[in-house]
């Protein structure tokens, strides 16, 4: 089905959702072949790929988050590793792609790794 669409040519306007009915393997061949690119950000739910392009605010809304997180977080002290962009699949259920992945309480079990394995890692939190 998506031999024919490259994720890295599509370009959807700001607050679009494409809904794309595809399997775990379709979704992971896009992921793949989009390969670093942050857009379109993919999502697999239920038996569906939706490729959305987040509008600017978007963006800004995330980033304040984030800081106001990392603010809290050096208030009190707290050690943490944080990610941005990160994708998380949980094979054959669901893949989505957070503004920002913050591990607090599980920080020294990611610490310096470059991939993350959502089935054998802790969870963010």
């Amino acid at each position: 089905m998506y031999a024919l669409v490259s994720p890295e040519k599509i370009q959807l306007p700001p607050g679009s959702v494409v809904r794309l009915p595809a399997t775990w393997q379709e979704y992971q061949s896009l992921c793949e072949q989009r390969g670093e690119g942050s857009i379109p950000r993919i999502k697999y739910r239920n038996g569906d790929v939706l490729l959305m392009s987040p509008l600017p605010v978007h963006g800004k809304d995330a980033n304040l988050l984030a800081d106001v997180v990392k603010a809290l977080l050096d208030q009190d002290e707290r050690e943490y590793d944080a990610f941005t962009p990160v994708t998380m699949s949980l094979p054959e259920e669901s893949g989505i792609e957070p503004d920002y992945c913050f591990y607090i309480n599980n920080w020294e079990a990611v610490l310096g790794k470059k991939r993350i394995d959502w089935q054998q890692d802790p969870p963010p939190g």
